[in-house]
């Protein structure tokens, strides 16, 4: 499994603690820590969500970029 360390990164720099934001994505705390640490696969609604919050884009989140600014977003609400 992947490990996301940036969700961690961008978490710990928005002073935020996994059960903050696994309430503000509505789940557990231990969900979001299997996320974090790769234990389950998170789904992209989640990723979509966590972008916003941190506001950035998921291809950041996941890695594929070391861009942190978001894309320019063709669509105003989710």
């Amino acid at each position: 499994m992947f490990v996301y360390q940036r969700l961690k990164d961008c978490r710990e720099d928005a002073d935020l603690t996994q059960a903050q934001v696994g309430k503000y994505l509505g789940i557990d705390q231990r969900v979001y820590s299997n996320y974090e640490t790769g234990k389950r696969q998170i789904p992209v609604n989640l990723l979509i969500k966590l972008a916003l919050l941190y506001k950035t884009s998921v291809d950041y989140l996941v890695e594929l970029t070391i861009d942190r600014m978001p894309y320019k977003r063709s669509r105003t609400k989710i």
